[in-house]
């Protein structure tokens, strides 16, 4: 696993990619996710899933700098590609992103609510029940919610971009503020 680091604003995010490990294999990004103030990649809520469901022990996670990640390597190149995609995202010019994800760590159930959040448009959001009825689970708000709350794609699977049902932002795993700020870079009013 390649792990490096963005900025996002005042905020960091963790990016991990599985590496490729022959001429056919296609690296996928494993996490994006929020890095608490002070905290290092290490202390990402899914480090330890990802050693235990890849069978994985400390010495597979190898850290680069943003700034010495090469583009002639596959891994790389994946996550340089998500760090332009994000940086597009923050200045206005993307509203989708284009990336490959493994989510194989989530459950069938977790999967299917995870691409649920990729059809919420940018700039809008929709409530708990409204992604319990797209994902065909319409009494299930709860358990999209709790869903919601194990996405390792935050940002890049727009988890942000649902609310409660009576119009308040929520709960967002990475913090309110994160999820204010996200919502209003994409035009929403909070």
């Amino acid at each position: 696993m390649i792990v490096t680091t963005t900025a996002l604003g005042a905020h960091q995010l963790t990016l991990i990619a599985s590496a490729s490990y022959s001429e056919h294999d296609s690296p996928q990004l494993v996490e994006v996710n929020w890095l608490l103030a002070g905290n290092s990649w290490h202390s990402s809520k899914s480090v330890p899933k990802l050693k235990k469901h890849y069978k994985l022990d400390d010495s597979d996670f190898e850290f680069i700098d943003r700034n010495s990640l090469s583009i002639s390597n596959k891994t790389q190149a994946l996550l340089l590609t998500a760090i332009e995609q994000i940086n597009e995202y923050i200045n206005g010019t993307r509203k989708d992103f284009d990336l490959p994800l493994d989510m194989s760590l989530g459950t069938e159930f977790q999967q299917r609510v995870w691409r649920g959040l990729q059809t919420i448009p940018h700039g809008e959001t929709i409530s708990y029940g409204t992604l319990a009825k797209r994902v065909n689970s319409p009494k299930g708000f709860r358990a999209v919610a709790q869903a919601n709350s194990r996405n390792p794609f935050s940002l890049i699977v727009p988890c942000h971009r649902v609310i409660a049902s009576d119009g308040k932002i929520g709960g967002y795993t990475g913090g309110l503020d994160k999820k204010i700020y996200l919502l209003t870079l994409e035009g929403v009013d909070c």
